[in-house]
């Protein structure tokens, strides 16, 4: 039946290859649970209590509360699937609670931080020239990077000066990007030697192979930890940060929002959230009523 849901959520539902990959995980995981701890691998038979057993054993493990979350929504439209096709009457989730947790706060780097010392330097010769532009297009446009990853060659449009990324939910649109940052890609594609099977992407590696999500993680995550001792140095971090920067330069958020390929404006509101203190001391420096408190 695990065949039979992934091939629903690829043709019928069209979800993004790094979600159906992020589902086949999760209930390959889920498979491997039941056959150590209940000696079978059929689902229809699976009630309640396998599923608290199967939290309580990924909570042993220390998996973060916000992937065993992820995992207990993958069976949720799991099972809804099985129920959809009859294959069972009830769901073994129905009543199961999500585990609550409070999410770290994302503190973005400021401009000068990416300016002056998170920015690698540009040098082709010394192979450095990948890893600088990767950490500069995540920057510079906020995109994912399993968006980033997924980029097709055919996707920029050097003439417009924009791109089109492949994001949730396999909902396209398009990211506007810089004339520095479009010379600098041009440049890299005068250096690009793909394997045939990666020459439709565009971001490929020394290997002509295409990047992927591991590889651009760590890529990030080692030149970040030479350059800055702050927690949180991951990908996501430069698109938080983008976001913050343009919404303190006066962009609208709704068009923050589309440019981030957020489905709600609440999602994008997070990024306001990180301005408040200068907001107050900016209030307290020049509103006339601050000044006689």
């Amino acid at each position: 039946m695990i065949e039979r849901f992934l091939e629903y959520i690829s043709v019928e539902k069209r979800y993004s290859p790094n979600t159906y990959k992020s589902y086949q995980r999760d209930l390959g995981d889920f498979s491997n649970f039941l056959l150590k701890t209940e000696s079978h691998q059929s689902f229809e038979t699976v009630d309640k209590k396998v599923i608290r057993n199967f939290m309580v054993e990924l909570s042993a493990k220390k998996i973060a509360k916000r992937s065993i979350n992820r995992k207990l929504s993958t069976l949720r439209s799991f099972y809804l699937f099985l129920l959809k096709v009859g294959q069972v009457q009830v769901s073994p989730l129905e009543n199961i609670t999500s585990l609550k947790f409070y999410a770290e706060k994302q503190i973005p780097f400021s401009e000068e931080e990416m300016e002056q010392q998170l920015l690698p330097e540009f040098k082709p010769e010394n192979g450095s020239f990948l890893k600088a532009l990767v950490i500069d297009t995540l920057y510079q446009t906020g995109m994912r990077r399993a968006e980033l990853t997924e980029l097709l060659l055919n996707d920029v449009d050097f003439s417009k000066m924009e791109m089109k990324v492949v994001g949730k939910g396999n909902k396209a649109r398009i990211i506007p990007f810089s004339e520095k940052l479009g010379a600098d890609l041009t440049q890299y594609l005068e250096q690009r030697k793909p394997l045939k099977e990666s020459q439709l992407y565009f971001f490929i590696n020394k290997n002509g192979k295409k990047l992927n999500d591991k590889f651009v993680y760590r890529l990030v995550n080692s030149y970040l930890s030479l350059v800055t001792s702050k927690k949180k140095k991951s990908p996501h971090i430069l698109r938080h940060s983008f976001a913050t920067h343009v919404l303190e330069h006066g962009a609208e958020i709704s068009k923050v929002k589309m440019i981030m390929g957020h489905s709600s404006l609440a999602s994008t509101q997070v990024y306001t959230s990180v301005n408040i203190e200068q907001l107050k001391k900016v209030f307290n420096k020049a509103h006339p009523r601050a000044k006689k408190m």
